[in-house]
């Protein structure tokens, strides 16, 4: 703690001489071949004499970025951006003769002018509040799948139930290409796992969104951006993968785009197909009054599953002018797990002795299907204004059959089980309107609405096997209905001014939801509804020292809403002696993130952060009888979470680039949960890339992350956790291909491990999965571009001219 008051105080010394001053700045905007911008280029700013990144950062959607003027010298721009050759300017001296540069990124292997040919993406690029990760820059994510990539991306954790946190912080908000997911869980896990990484550009974790981002996410926005080429003329790219661990594993590819004119048509399919297993062991312990051991609980379980996904996203990009884009973006999914598993449940004495012994046997058939439309329209009012229009319409169908059989392993026992059809369906339908405007080239108003209409309809239908025949189990048996609306506006104005760069945005969130339980012989009805409304601040100030140094303040009040499925109070049976409950009474948890930060170039990047929740999310541990545990999850109180982050990207020699990070937090739970709780942890996560150049066309990987003793929920305290990965890159094919071999969790040291504490009894467990796996992935990218149309550029005329590039 004395270390973190320390960097505190270094940090506020620093900002407290700080001085207004006035800095030049450069307006860098990027165009394609058809002289459109071109949104998320990654632009960096070099030392000329000896290639020092100075600063990184990325493009708008009008393709502009801005740059405050180095310090003398001469400096060169890189720009690189999916689907089209890296480019880099000819030395540019400053102080700069212009306030503006246009570069124009051309397909395939034709030059422009000045332009010529970089180097790849790095891996992980920071800007303004946010880290990003290019999937494609690591040879070990070639072959994986999107939450494994997730599972070893800087400061995020992933858990055994599928929860995601970011910089030990839980409850994220998932998005692919900028679109919610409005999946959680058990289901959310199952999307990501069949997603293959190889659909992916970018990985964005935010972690303090601005206003015009939904307030959802405690910790942040984790956005999976897939990938979209827009080259002129036909081009694609193939991959296929195939992994061997205990099981088999295989991920393909396939990416089109066709551009010709005014017309650009994509599609971006995936097939994920692999065995699987999981291999839980729980020794839960009962204590009487004066806390010895009444009796013990041995439970191995052993899972094995059979997975296949589909997903297919594709679309239409209509240029309708040099002002108008129309877009129409269909996606499909569809997700199916084949399981099965074996359990022996050993009941023991005080002393250790066998007193009896339950086998649990299942079967499981989960199928996911998910249809999304989206409309989009983007309109260029004026030089100074732009409208966005989407609208999103999306469906979920979820199936999930399970059957289980318990057999009392001892002369004369008996047989019997249960069986459950769950159907799940999902509908939302969400309307966003967004405008921009700008005063000049240092302040832009951002400004928008949206409404979102969500419905769900959950069944239920449980039956009781006696051993001779099946009856209804109304007990178990449920079906629940849900709405929900939340509608939201919000204005969020960006300045610059001198060396400083500020953004202060202010959102109002009002949610109105509406339950209904259905009763049956034996439960009667139940409905409950809530309507509440929300003002949600955020802002950063930022400070340029020099061409080398920027300090930044970020804050921001978040809130999380309770996953739709965790509001149905619905049963869900692990095994004869442990069950999974919704909870109806499940209310909102809100939080207040501070952050801190420092960045020396792209270098060295060092944040302090402070939030605080209330009404904090949990997962509740609940008796029920003598035998039976439910687990469930809750508001039990407040959580304070302090954190030290430090990131160091560098490169030692020319050939091995480092990229490393640590996260320190320690949080305070304090709740209630049939009795005071409170518990304190200090956990470090670090996670460790090296990239190796031995030649033109091989390189080499070796990363791994750790993670000491961590704490998430009140009442679960998890082990150590960590793994290693190693991989080998070879370009082939003259650049237009490349084989990539990486073995993961070489050591097999990827294990959930931890403790459970519950009213009158505790649990250990440790769960392995089949993690260890070597994977062999092929990519091969073919097209030839179609030679670019001559064409008006429209408004960027004038700082083209101006440009001169």
């Amino acid at each position: 703690m004395n270390f973190l008051k320390y960097a505190l105080s270094v940090l506020l010394l620093g900002l407290s001489f700080f001085a207004f001053s006035q800095n030049k700045r450069i307006q860098v905007t990027v165009f394609d071949e058809q002289q459109l911008p071109v949104p998320n280029a990654t632009v960096q700013l070099f030392l000329a004499e000896n290639e020092a990144l100075i600063k990184t950062d990325i493009t708008d959607k009008g393709g502009k970025v801005y740059f405050n003027e180095p310090i003398k010298g001469n400096y060169t721009f890189k720009v690189v951006a999916l689907g089209f050759t890296a480019s880099k300017t000819t030395p540019i001296k400053s102080p700069f003769q212009q306030d503006s540069l246009t570069i124009r990124l051309v397909s395939g292997s034709k030059n422009l002018g000045d332009v010529t040919i970089a180097g790849k993406k790095q891996l992980i690029q920071r800007t303004q509040g946010k880290t990003i990760v290019n999937v494609d820059a690591a040879v070990t994510n070639a072959g994986t799948t999107v939450l494994e990539v997730l599972e070893k991306s800087p400061g995020v954790m992933v858990d055994r139930n599928g929860g995601i946190s970011l910089q030990g912080k839980s409850n994220v908000l998932v998005m692919i290409d900028d679109k919610q997911t409005y999946l959680s869980g058990t289901e959310l896990n199952n999307l990501l796992s069949n997603m293959s990484s190889s659909q992916v550009n970018q990985i964005e974790l935010i972690t303090n969104p601005s206003a015009k981002y939904d307030a959802s996410g405690n910790a942040g926005i984790i956005n999976i951006k897939t990938k979209k080429n827009k080259q002129e003329g036909f081009n694609g790219s193939i991959m296929t993968a195939v992994g061997q661990g205990k099981y088999y594993k295989n991920n393909n590819n396939l990416l089109l785009n066709y551009r010709s004119g005014r017309i650009n048509v994509f599609a971006n399919y995936s097939l994920n197909l692999n065995k699987s297993f999981t291999d839980i062991y729980a020794y839960r312990q009962y204590f009487s009054g004066n806390g010895a051991v009444d009796a013990i609980l041995d439970q191995p379980t052993s899972f094995f599953s059979k997975n296949n996904g589909h997903l297919l996203k594709t679309g239409l990009d209509i240029y309708a002018s040099d002002k108008t884009t129309i877009g129409l973006t269909l996606t499909g999914n569809l997700a199916g797990r084949l399981g099965s598993s074996e359990a022996t449940a050993t009941w023991k004495n005080a002393s250790a002795q066998v007193d009896s012994a339950i086998a649990t046997y299942s079967n499981t058939d989960f199928e996911l299907k998910n249809g999304a439309i989206n409309l989009n329209l983007r309109q260029s009012l004026s030089k100074m204004q732009d409208l966005s229009i989407d609208l999103d319409a999306l469906k979920y169908d979820i199936n999930n059959d399970q059957v289980f059989t318990n057999k009392l392993l001892a002369a004369g026992g008996y047989s019997r089980g249960s069986v459950a059809a769950i159907p799940s369906s999902l509908k939302i339908f969400a309307a966003k309107i967004d405008h921009t405007l700008r005063f000049g080239k240092k302040h832009k108003l951002e400004s928008g609405f949206k409404s979102s209409s969500i419905s769900t309809d959950n069944i239920a239908d449980y039956q009781l096997f006696d051993g001779t025949s099946f009856s209804e189990d109304l007990n178990k048996s449920n079906h629940f209905l849900y709405k929900e609306n939340i509608n939201a506006v919000y204005s969020s104005l960006e300045t610059k001014f001198g060396k400083f760069n500020i953004q202060a945005g202010l959102r109002y969130e009002n949610t109105y939801y509406d339950a209904h339980q259905l009763g049956n012989s034996i439960k009667p009805d139940s409905a409950f509804s809530r309507t509440y409304s929300n003002l949600f601040p955020s802002g950063y100030i930022s400070y340029e020292v020099d061409s080398l140094n920027t300090f930044s303040f970020t804050a921001s009040r978040r809130i999380d809403r309770p996953a739709y499925q965790k509001l149905n109070p619905f049963v869900f049976i692990i095994n004869k002696y442990t069950y999974q409950r919704g909870n109806p009474f499940f209310l909102p948890q809100y939080s207040w993130n501070l952050e801190l930060s420092h960045q020396f170039k792209q270098l060295l990047s060092t944040t302090i952060a402070y939030s605080r929740i209330n009404n904090y999310f949990s997962q509740l541990f609940l008796s029920e009888g003598t035998d039976i545990l439910v687990y469930t999850e809750g508001n039990v109180g407040k959580v304070h979470n302090l954190s030290l982050s430090v990131a160091l990207q560098v490169s030692p020699l020319s050939w091995w680039s480092i990229n490393a990070q640590s996260t320190f937090n320690h949080k305070e739970l304090k709740g209630y949960q049939n009795v005071n709780y409170s518990s304190s942890i200090n956990q470090l996560q670090s996670s460790l890339n090296n990239q190796f150049t031995i030649n033109k066309s091989l390189s080499a990987e070796l990363s791994g992350y750790y993670i000491t003793k961590a704490r998430n929920d009140l009442q679960e305290l998890l082990y150590p956790t960590g793994q290693v990965s190693v991989g080998l890159a070879q370009t082939i094919f003259k650049g237009k291909g490349s084989l990539k071999l990486s073995a993961r969790d070489i050591f097999y040291t990827q294990a959930m491990e931890g403790l459970t504490d519950f009213p009158g009894a505790n649990e250990y467990f440790i769960l392995t999965r089949d993690s260890r796996v070597i994977n062999l992935a092929f990519t091969y990218r073919f097209g030839k571009p179609l030679k670019a149309a001559k064409r008006s550029s429209g408004s960027a005329t004038d700082e083209m001219n101006r440009a001169g590039s």
